[in-house]
């Protein structure tokens, strides 16, 4: 479970947890402390290095002894810019992250899967994977390709026993989300009347999505993009 320490990912490890499921979290930042408090393990892990991603990949199956869940939370907004004045630092790092870091992570942990006797991977896209969203170019760029990622690796590895799907968020109800909000008189209006539910999500509810998508449930289900995204994506 990368970026498992906060917001949505720390929903989903306490929701898997509480299914029964051995929880790793990997993230940078406040892991100990999410571990603890989650009843779990946590690993300080740089998705974006490729090399820290396989050992610690290892170290889990090593301690465990299988691996049959993966769970692609962690991601980054990046800056909010036009294109032509995007910084180019900032957009370095959202693809490191948001791209490179599920990529790598699917990479070394799709052969433990197969060995495991298959599993399930779920990738967290966005809703702004389908939609153009002023200012955030890069990062809605690289939820799609994220979206082409899961449906490849679906192609791939169906036959092997993993399914790979992805979840389309719309705006989750987190304290980063609730801060940002704060700080722009309108924006949290204007947010929610892009969601004909009439309000954000809640982590809770996308842990639920999530939580389908692992389990025995969704046996028949690969290569999905569902959306979780109180409709915005029909708008």
């Amino acid at each position: 479970m990368t970026g498992g320490a906060s917001g949505i990912g720390y929903a989903i490890a306490r929701r898997l947890a509480a299914d029964g499921a051995t929880v790793v979290i990997f993230d940078i930042s406040n892991v100990e402390a999410a571990a603890t408090a989650l009843g779990v393990i946590g690993l300080t892990v740089d998705v974006t290095d490729a090399g820290e991603v396989e050992r610690s990949l290892h170290s889990v199956v090593d301690r465990y002894g299988a691996l049959h869940i993966l769970v692609n939370n962690a991601g980054i907004d990046g800056a909010v810019s036009a294109i032509d004045a995007y910084p180019l630092d900032a957009f370095d790092a959202v693809v490191g992250v948001n791209l490179g870091g599920t990529f790598f992570c699917m990479r070394y942990a799709i052969p433990h899967l197969i060995a495991s006797g298959g599993g399930a991977v779920v990738n967290l896209s966005s809703a702004a994977a389908l939609k153009g969203l002023a200012g955030l170019g890069p990062y809605s760029a690289t939820k799609a390709a994220v979206i082409a990622l899961t449906r490849t690796a679906a192609f791939e590895y169906s036959g092997k026993g993993v399914r790979v799907n992805a979840v389309l968020p719309g705006a989750i109800e987190t304290p980063l989300l609730t801060e940002v909000l704060a700080s722009t008189p309108g924006m949290k209006e204007a947010m929610i009347d892009k969601h004909p539910i009439g309000r954000f999500g809640t982590p809770a509810e996308l842990a639920a999505t999530v939580a389908f998508l692992v389990s025995d449930d969704a046996s028949f289900v690969t290569g999905a993009a569902l959306a979780a995204d109180g409709g915005w994506g029909v708008t």
